[in-house]
Protein backbone atom coordinates (compact mmCIF):
# COMPACT_ATOMS: atom_id res chain seq x y z
CA UNK A 1 0.00 0.00 0.00
CA UNK A 2 1.54 3.44 -0.75
CA UNK A 3 2.94 5.41 2.13
CA UNK A 4 0.15 8.51 3.23
CA UNK A 5 1.15 10.99 5.86
CA UNK A 6 -0.57 10.80 8.73
CA UNK A 7 -2.73 13.99 9.60
CA UNK A 8 -2.55 16.00 12.58
CA UNK A 9 -6.40 16.17 14.87
CA UNK A 10 -7.36 19.00 12.34
CA UNK A 11 -6.50 16.44 9.91
CA UNK A 12 -3.76 18.79 8.17
CA UNK A 13 -0.21 18.43 7.37
CA UNK A 14 2.61 21.08 6.95
CA UNK A 15 3.76 20.87 2.88
CA UNK A 16 6.88 22.61 2.20
CA UNK A 17 7.34 23.16 -1.88
CA UNK A 18 10.73 23.49 -3.34
CA UNK A 19 11.75 24.14 -6.73
CA UNK A 20 12.38 21.27 -8.57
CA UNK A 21 15.33 23.27 -11.07
CA UNK A 22 17.12 25.24 -8.30
CA UNK A 23 16.26 23.42 -5.10
CA UNK A 24 15.15 26.36 -3.60
CA UNK A 25 12.56 26.12 -0.83
CA UNK A 26 10.12 28.29 -2.08
CA UNK A 27 6.72 28.25 0.85
CA UNK A 28 4.90 26.49 3.38
CA UNK A 29 1.22 25.44 3.17
CA UNK A 30 -0.87 23.27 4.72
CA UNK A 31 -2.89 19.60 3.02
CA UNK A 32 -5.75 18.15 3.78
CA UNK A 33 -6.26 14.66 2.76
CA UNK A 34 -8.59 16.03 -0.50
CA UNK A 35 -5.59 18.77 -1.26
CA UNK A 36 -3.18 16.37 -1.62
CA UNK A 37 -5.12 14.11 -3.47
CA UNK A 38 -6.33 17.28 -5.83
CA UNK A 39 -2.36 17.89 -6.37
CA UNK A 40 -1.64 14.04 -7.25
CA UNK A 41 -4.66 13.85 -9.59
CA UNK A 42 -4.29 17.36 -11.44
CA UNK A 43 -0.58 18.12 -11.31
CA UNK A 44 -1.00 21.50 -10.01
CA UNK A 45 -0.37 21.95 -6.47
CA UNK A 46 -3.34 22.57 -4.24
CA UNK A 47 -3.74 23.35 -0.27
CA UNK A 48 -5.99 24.02 2.60
CA UNK A 49 -6.75 27.10 3.51
CA UNK A 50 -7.14 27.29 7.35
CA UNK A 51 -8.43 31.18 7.57
CA UNK A 52 -10.99 30.94 4.72
CA UNK A 53 -11.36 27.18 5.46
CA UNK A 54 -11.54 26.11 2.11
CA UNK A 55 -9.42 24.25 -0.60
CA UNK A 56 -8.00 26.32 -3.08
CA UNK A 57 -5.44 26.02 -6.20
CA UNK A 58 -1.87 27.74 -5.83
CA UNK A 59 -2.29 30.38 -8.64
CA UNK A 60 -5.70 30.45 -9.15
CA UNK A 61 -5.97 34.08 -9.30
CA UNK A 62 -2.51 35.19 -9.86
CA UNK A 63 -1.83 32.89 -11.86
CA UNK A 64 1.55 31.92 -10.42
CA UNK A 65 0.81 28.22 -10.30
CA UNK A 66 2.73 25.03 -9.36
CA UNK A 67 3.35 22.46 -11.62
CA UNK A 68 4.41 18.73 -9.88
CA UNK A 69 7.47 17.22 -10.25
CA UNK A 70 7.36 14.80 -7.54
CA UNK A 71 6.09 14.28 -4.07
CA UNK A 72 7.58 12.95 -0.71
CA UNK A 73 6.88 12.23 2.74
CA UNK A 74 8.98 12.65 5.34
CA UNK A 75 10.41 9.62 7.44
CA UNK A 76 7.97 10.59 10.47
CA UNK A 77 5.14 10.86 7.76
CA UNK A 78 4.09 13.88 8.75
CA UNK A 79 5.34 16.69 6.37
CA UNK A 80 4.68 16.70 2.85
CA UNK A 81 7.50 18.10 0.38
CA UNK A 82 6.26 18.77 -3.04
CA UNK A 83 9.08 19.51 -5.84
CA UNK A 84 7.40 21.57 -8.17
CA UNK A 85 8.14 23.87 -11.16
CA UNK A 86 6.61 28.04 -10.57
CA UNK A 87 5.28 29.57 -13.32
CA UNK A 88 6.18 33.20 -11.60
CA UNK A 89 7.03 34.50 -8.26
CA UNK A 90 5.74 31.92 -5.50
CA UNK A 91 4.98 34.60 -2.82
CA UNK A 92 1.98 36.68 -2.79
CA UNK A 93 4.05 39.70 -1.74
CA UNK A 94 5.69 38.69 -5.39
CA UNK A 95 9.10 37.86 -4.20
CA UNK A 96 10.13 34.11 -5.79
CA UNK A 97 10.20 32.49 -2.60
CA UNK A 98 9.05 33.25 1.10
CA UNK A 99 11.72 32.94 2.78
CA UNK A 100 13.22 35.76 2.67
CA UNK A 101 13.16 36.89 6.14
CA UNK A 102 17.22 36.41 7.48
CA UNK A 103 16.64 35.55 11.23
CA UNK A 104 18.28 38.07 13.63
CA UNK A 105 18.69 40.30 11.07
CA UNK A 106 16.53 43.41 10.52
CA UNK A 107 16.54 43.31 6.54
CA UNK A 108 14.99 41.20 3.47
CA UNK A 109 16.44 39.92 0.81
CA UNK A 110 15.42 37.61 -2.32
CA UNK A 111 15.53 34.23 0.07
CA UNK A 112 18.12 31.57 -0.49
CA UNK A 113 20.18 31.74 -3.41
CA UNK A 114 19.90 29.85 -6.52
CA UNK A 115 22.49 27.18 -7.13
CA UNK A 116 25.51 28.96 -8.81
CA UNK A 117 24.92 28.27 -12.64
CA UNK A 118 21.87 29.89 -12.38
CA UNK A 119 23.41 33.02 -10.76
CA UNK A 120 26.00 32.81 -13.45
CA UNK A 121 23.72 32.94 -15.99
CA UNK A 122 21.60 35.70 -14.47
CA UNK A 123 24.73 37.73 -14.31
CA UNK A 124 25.82 36.88 -18.31
CA UNK A 125 21.54 37.98 -18.78
CA UNK A 126 22.25 41.44 -16.87
CA UNK A 127 26.24 41.79 -18.68
CA UNK A 128 23.63 42.54 -22.11
CA UNK A 129 22.80 46.08 -20.96
CA UNK A 130 26.47 46.96 -19.73
CA UNK A 131 29.30 48.50 -22.08
CA UNK A 132 32.20 46.11 -23.98
CA UNK A 133 34.76 48.66 -22.51
CA UNK A 134 33.64 47.63 -19.42
CA UNK A 135 32.94 44.00 -19.44
CA UNK A 136 34.23 40.66 -20.73
CA UNK A 137 31.04 39.13 -21.55
CA UNK A 138 29.92 41.85 -23.28
CA UNK A 139 32.33 41.93 -25.53
CA UNK A 140 32.20 38.42 -26.38
CA UNK A 141 27.92 38.92 -26.61
CA UNK A 142 28.80 41.77 -29.28
CA UNK A 143 31.27 40.27 -31.15
CA UNK A 144 29.09 37.20 -31.74
CA UNK A 145 29.30 33.64 -32.12
CA UNK A 146 32.48 32.78 -33.81
CA UNK A 147 34.73 35.18 -31.23
CA UNK A 148 32.32 33.14 -28.20
CA UNK A 149 33.45 29.38 -30.35
CA UNK A 150 37.23 30.60 -30.50
CA UNK A 151 36.79 30.68 -26.83
CA UNK A 152 35.05 27.77 -26.25
CA UNK A 153 37.82 26.13 -28.71
CA UNK A 154 40.71 27.50 -26.86
CA UNK A 155 39.62 26.61 -22.96
CA UNK A 156 38.56 23.23 -24.17
CA UNK A 157 42.09 22.63 -25.62
CA UNK A 158 43.75 24.16 -22.36
CA UNK A 159 40.99 22.04 -20.33
CA UNK A 160 42.20 18.77 -22.53
CA UNK A 161 46.36 19.49 -21.56
CA UNK A 162 45.90 19.66 -18.04
CA UNK A 163 43.05 16.83 -17.75
CA UNK A 164 45.77 13.76 -18.21
CA UNK A 165 48.05 15.00 -15.35
CA UNK A 166 47.85 18.50 -14.35
CA UNK A 167 47.68 20.06 -11.04
CA UNK A 168 43.98 19.90 -9.30
CA UNK A 169 43.72 23.80 -9.46
CA UNK A 170 44.47 23.99 -12.72
CA UNK A 171 42.32 21.30 -14.06
CA UNK A 172 39.40 22.84 -11.75
CA UNK A 173 40.44 26.80 -13.07
CA UNK A 174 40.08 25.50 -16.63
CA UNK A 175 36.95 23.29 -16.36
CA UNK A 176 35.32 26.86 -14.47
CA UNK A 177 36.50 28.97 -18.02
CA UNK A 178 35.19 26.52 -20.35
CA UNK A 179 31.82 26.39 -18.31
CA UNK A 180 31.41 29.83 -18.62
CA UNK A 181 32.38 30.25 -22.20
CA UNK A 182 29.76 27.39 -23.13
CA UNK A 183 27.04 29.58 -20.55
CA UNK A 184 27.99 32.78 -22.89
CA UNK A 185 27.56 30.41 -25.77
CA UNK A 186 23.91 29.55 -24.27
CA UNK A 187 23.05 32.70 -23.33
CA UNK A 188 23.90 34.14 -27.56
CA UNK A 189 21.65 31.66 -28.55
CA UNK A 190 18.79 32.46 -26.02
CA UNK A 191 18.46 29.08 -24.26
CA UNK A 192 18.60 28.98 -20.74
CA UNK A 193 20.67 26.81 -18.57
CA UNK A 194 17.26 25.36 -17.05
CA UNK A 195 17.07 23.67 -20.59
CA UNK A 196 20.45 22.02 -20.57
CA UNK A 197 19.66 20.70 -16.59
CA UNK A 198 16.77 19.68 -17.88
CA UNK A 199 18.07 17.42 -20.25
CA UNK A 200 20.43 16.11 -17.91
CA UNK A 201 18.03 15.53 -15.75
CA UNK A 202 16.27 13.48 -18.74
CA UNK A 203 19.04 11.12 -18.64
CA UNK A 204 18.98 10.02 -15.58
CA UNK A 205 18.45 6.25 -15.09
CA UNK A 206 19.10 5.54 -18.95
CA UNK A 207 22.34 3.87 -19.89
CA UNK A 208 24.53 6.05 -21.80
CA UNK A 209 24.92 3.27 -24.62
CA UNK A 210 21.44 3.56 -24.90
CA UNK A 211 20.90 7.44 -24.66
CA UNK A 212 23.49 7.42 -27.60
CA UNK A 213 21.97 4.90 -30.25
CA UNK A 214 18.39 7.08 -29.55
CA UNK A 215 20.16 9.45 -31.04
CA UNK A 216 21.92 7.74 -34.23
Amino acid sequence: MPVQPTYDERGLVPCIVQDATTDVVLMLAWMNAEALQRTRDTGAVHFWSRSRRVQWKKGETSGNTLAVVEIRIDCDLDAVLVRARPAGPTCHTGATGCFFHRDGVDETDDGPPPPILHRLAAVIEARRSATAAGSYTKSLLDAGMPKILAKIAEEHGELAAELPAGEDSKVIHETADLVFHVMVGLAARDIPIEAVLAELERRFGTSGHVEKAQRT
